[in-house]
């Protein structure tokens, strides 16, 4: 009798297919978050940043009239405070004195170099009349002498000419002296013409600085860290306070350095802020960093960003700011330093498909 046995089922086979399909489907699943980070690279290490200014006066003073509070939001042109204007006013007024006085002196100072010219053209007229009479009485002297000896000529005719001579001479000696004395006398009036135009800068500096008494927002922000108030002395070029500049908003997100492969400026983003997931914004990346704080013991570099690493003790990627620009900002939402998440939308383009494929051709 021949008895026939079944044979077992095969277990072992049928063990193998769940295993083999969750190895499948982590497979898919890791290329899935490399295709992911590749295609749209992901980080919460973000944070909201608008530009800012320190506010300063460009002249000293007391502050007389404080037009803002802290955390107000301002429009350009708005008053922020005013200086005590009255310094500069003063300056203003005396220095607009001056050159009235200026002016008033300027026409009488030309009548004095006219007078003087008239003057000095009078001496030298003089001077001309005595050496005509000088060379006169010098020629007849001349003639007498040889005739004395002849006796066409009396001693006292000689002496009188010699006389009349010498006098000539010394009235040509005395004519020459007043005229370099009104020669000397003739002023002009340039010198004036030209503190005219000293005054005239002293003016202008004086109103500018008058102006400068009066501060008001360069473009539309919001006051941050005021801490003064009215009676306050303010110097020229200290900041009183911040101003955030709230027409651009930014979004610095630090990505890794093996995830800047296909970012450039340009790149859409999607970002949202930690104090409210439930909006999301547009935006395009302004620009890369290329240099941050290398960490490594060395000597830091200055004005570069720092970076933290999220642990000091393990070879880990650097991080790198790109700075991305918000397209339609929340104004009741964005706050400088405010977290934020940034997703970035990447794509190859054709330089990047051909260095994936060395194969290609050119």
């Amino acid at each position: 009798m021949n008895v026939t046995h079944a044979s077992p089922p095969d277990r072992p086979r049928t063990r193998i297919w769940p295993a083999t399909l969750l190895i499948v489907f982590a497979a898919l699943a890791v290329l899935a978050v490399i295709w992911r980070v590749d295609t749209a690279p992901r980080t919460d290490d973000a944070y909201a940043y608008a530009d800012t200014i320190g506010v300063s006066p460009e002249v000293g003073g007391k502050i007389v009239n404080l037009a803002v509070r802290d955390n107000q939001a301002v429009k350009q042109g708005d008053l922020l405070f005013e200086i005590d204007p009255r310094p500069y006013r003063y300056a203003l007024q005396r220095a607009q004195a001056a050159l009235a006085q200026l002016d008033a002196q300027i026409p009488l100072t030309q009548r004095s170099v006219n007078a003087q010219n008239y003057s000095a053209s009078a001496a030298k007229a003089a001077v001309l009349r005595a050496q005509a009479a000088a060379k006169q009485t010098s020629d007849t002297l001349a003639r007498m002498e040889p005739l004395i000896a002849k006796g066409y000529v009396s001693a006292d005719e000689l002496d009188r000419a010699r006389t009349a001579q010498r006098s000539a001479q010394a009235e040509l000696d005395a004519a020459r002296s007043q005229s370099q004395e009104a020669q000397a006398a003739v002023s002009g009036v340039e010198a004036l013409v030209a503190q005219r135009g000293v005054l005239e800068a002293d003016i202008a500096n004086a109103r500018l600085n008058l102006e400068y008494a009066t501060v008001r927002a360069p473009f539309d922000g919001r006051i941050a860290g005021l801490k003064t108030s009215v009676g306050q002395y303010v110097s020229a070029q200290k900041p009183v306070f911040t101003l955030i500049d709230t027409r651009h908003w930014y979004v610095i997100a630090n990505f890794r350095e093996n995830e800047l492969t296909h970012i450039r400026p340009g790149t859409r983003a999607t970002v949202y802020l930690m104090s409210n997931t439930g909006q999301r914004f547009d935006g395009t990346v302004d620009s890369i960093g290329f240099g941050v704080d290398p960490q490594d013991g060395g000597e830091s570099a200055n004005g570069l960003p720092n970076i933290q690493r999220s642990i000091n003790w393990v070879h880990v990627a650097q991080r790198f700011p790109v700075k991305i620009r918000v397209e339609a900002p929340n104004a009741d939402l964005f706050r400088v330093g405010t977290s934020a998440v940034a997703v970035l939308r990447t794509t190859r383009d054709a330089s990047d498909a051909d260095a994936s494929h060395p194969g290609a051709p050119s």
